[in-house]
């Protein structure tokens, strides 16, 4: 029997709505199906099932706000009397209570900061043991948007995930603001924290910044996931890069924020505040100024790392949502036989938030090499 519970995306997530179920009661699924659609303050993705069976009851119904943790359904086999999915409901929801109150004082896991070159670096770290994976985000992102991918990552090993330099709650001093002035700064990262070699996973810029480190540094990296890639080609979505660091109001940042994803729907309404009072920040407006000056001069990107990918020697692969509007999918095309690319259907730019699941079995498979 497998409960169905409301899951934790986020360190600031503590309750979902259940939007829609994808299953009728009485119906057969399979792990790694479609199961539930859950709405949090940040977006609204999809649950997968996390085990095969049927589907005996659905606990909760559509438009139900819960908690974390709570039970929203039971999979089961059909040979397991009613009685006992009953009796099993009825314990889960008397032991909620005492269980949640039990991980409310437990220790919650935090940022942290770390100096580097003079400058801070806001980090998290999830899960424990060597190679770690460190993630990297994109222009205009943070940490957060790895909401959906640093927790699985973890279950196996330490999964990293920071702030670039003028960005989220790290130093707004980007220097340079070039990819390669980046990657020496996630190198000195990698130095402070002493994580030698690790899997890299970078996002959009964050492509281009650990691409270039696996390029000048092969010798630190197990592995390298890039994911819709700076650094591949020169075209690139000018007017989000624009219209991003001009976006002042709600309404503006809620169309630009739109052209990361499939579905513009699923950015919310708090994400739109959250980028809005990060772009508030003294010195966010300058550093995003001057890193958008060196990687994108002339609404084109100024490094082309493509005919390196070759001359690495450790696992990579390249991922890419085929609806991206920032970055053509294009990109991915020539690219050397020993690098696969992966293209996911009905996902944008943000295709590890849209196919988080997809996504995280992916860069599981390729730690696996």
């Amino acid at each position: 029997m497998k409960a169905v519970t409301m899951p934790k995306w986020g360190l600031a997530m503590e309750e979902g709505i259940l939007v829609a179920w994808h299953v009728p009661e009485g119906a057969q699924v399979q792990a790694g199906d479609d199961l539930v659609d859950i709405e949090t303050t940040k977006i609204t993705n999809v649950m997968e099932s996390g085990a095969s069976g049927i589907l005996r009851r659905r606990v909760v119904n559509e438009g139900a706000n819960v908690p974390v943790g709570a039970l929203l359904g039971v999979i089961a086999d059909t040979a397991l009397p009613d009685a006992e999915i009953d009796a099993f409901i009825a314990h889960f929801k008397a032991d909620f209570a005492v269980a949640a109150a039990a991980a409310a004082e437990s220790t919650a896991v935090e940022p942290q900061t770390v100096e580097v070159g003079g400058g801070r670096i806001n980090y998290l770290v999830m899960g424990e043991g060597s190679p770690p994976v460190v993630l990297v985000h994109g222009f205009g992102g943070d940490l957060n948007n790895w909401l959906f991918n640093q927790p699985a990552l973890a279950a196996g090993r330490a999964a990293y995930a920071l702030d670039l330099p003028g960005h989220g709650r790290s130093g707004k001093d980007v220097g340079s603001g070039e990819v390669a002035a980046l990657a020496q700064t996630l190198a000195a990262y990698l130095d402070a924290l002493r994580l030698d070699p690790v899997h890299l996973v970078g996002h959009s810029l964050g492509g281009a910044i650990t691409l270039d480190l696996a390029v000048r540094q092969p010798e630190r990296v197990a592995s390298l996931t890039l994911i819709a890639p700076v650094a591949l080609g020169g075209e690139i979505n000018a007017d989000y890069i624009d219209g991003f660091i001009a976006a002042g109001r709600r309404k503006e940042m809620q169309a630009v924020l739109g052209m990361l994803f499939a579905d513009p729907a699923l950015v919310s309404r708090d994400m739109v505040e959250e980028v809005l009072k990060y772009k508030r920040l003294d010195g966010t407006a300058a550093a995003l100024a001057t890193v958008a000056g060196a990687a994108f001069p002339g609404g084109r990107q100024s490094r082309d790392l493509k005919s390196r990918l070759g001359d690495l020697r450790m696992p990579v692969q390249v991922i890419w949502g085929r609806q991206d509007r920032i970055l053509p999918v294009t990109q991915s095309d020539n690219l050397p036989a020993s690098v696969p690319v992966h293209i996911l259907d009905d996902a944008g730019h943000m295709v590890h938030m849209e196919a988080a699941a997809q996504v995280n079995a992916l860069i599981e498979g390729l730690l696996g090499r």
